[in-house]
């Protein structure tokens, strides 16, 4: 596997959750946690992505790497990129991998399924998606869902679109998209080059700007849902699963 970057864009400007990346979960900031399972998939340098000092200054109280982005970025690609560039000028890494700052909970396997298909030629973006087994969720257009043909055997699928529709119609399972990307560094910097797509604006999935410009996102296969906070009910949920023993 080519030299891997890891990057963990995080903000304080949350609607429904102020200051999310610093809520206290289990005695860290969230945004500690989050750097701690990325650090436990062993896939290469963790950088966490910010616009905040007092991100920052939490990030490297525990010993991780952090660093300054512009406030104006309009999507956490943005902020990844610009990322990339200051901390690794001269491209030693080859891939790069988008990581939600949210996701307190995730399983660090997750991190390695997600990049695993970079390690074969062909895709230029990787994701991730999980079985829809929760009846109202087929229908929830919060819940993203992958359209995709079977990759032969390999558990993977190629994306064909993504939506918040019900789809595809008929007999057979839905996939639940898991918003973690990994990215050909050439393949990052021609996404962020290119303007809002249609498609993208009307779904308001950021993903689909890469799929209208021809670009191929493979999706690997997993069994579980990482939890996203986006709600105090999420992260009430999130203090009880990572809850220290009494």
């Amino acid at each position: 596997m080519a030299r891997t970057l890891v990057v963990i864009p995080a903000r304080m400007q949350s609607t429904r959750l102020p200051d999310k990346p610093l809520a206290d979960i289990a005695g860290e900031p969230m945004i500690v946690h989050v750097w701690r399972r990325a650090m436990a998939a062993e896939v290469g340098r963790v950088v966490v992505a910010t616009d905040s000092e007092a991100i920052v200054a939490a990030v490297r109280a525990v010993g991780g790497e952090a660093v300054m982005t512009r406030a104006d970025h309009t999507s956490g690609s943005d902020r990844v990129f610009e990322a990339v560039n200051k901390i690794d000028p001269d491209i030693d890494h080859e891939l790069i991998l988008n990581l939600q700052g949210d996701l307190p909970t995730l399983e660090p396997h997750l991190i390695r399924d997600c990049l695993a298909p970079l390690a074969e030629k062909g895709p230029d973006i990787t994701t991730l998606a999980a079985e829809i087994r929760i009846e109202e969720e087929r229908t929830n257009p919060n819940v993203v869902k992958v359209v995709g043909t079977p990759l032969g055997p390999s558990g993977r699928l190629r994306g064909i679109y993504f939506t918040r529709a019900t789809a595809p119609y008929g007999e057979g399972p839905l996939y639940h998209h898991i918003g973690i990307y990994g990215y050909r560094r050439m393949a990052l910097e021609r996404f962020v080059s290119l303007k809002p797509s249609p498609l993208e604006l009307r779904e308001k999935l950021e993903q689909l700007r890469a799929i209208e410009d021809g670009m191929r996102i493979d999706v690997s296969l997993v069994d579980t849902v990482p939890l996203g906070v986006d709600t105090p009910a999420d992260l009430a949920r999130a203090r009880q699963l990572l809850a220290k023993p009494a």
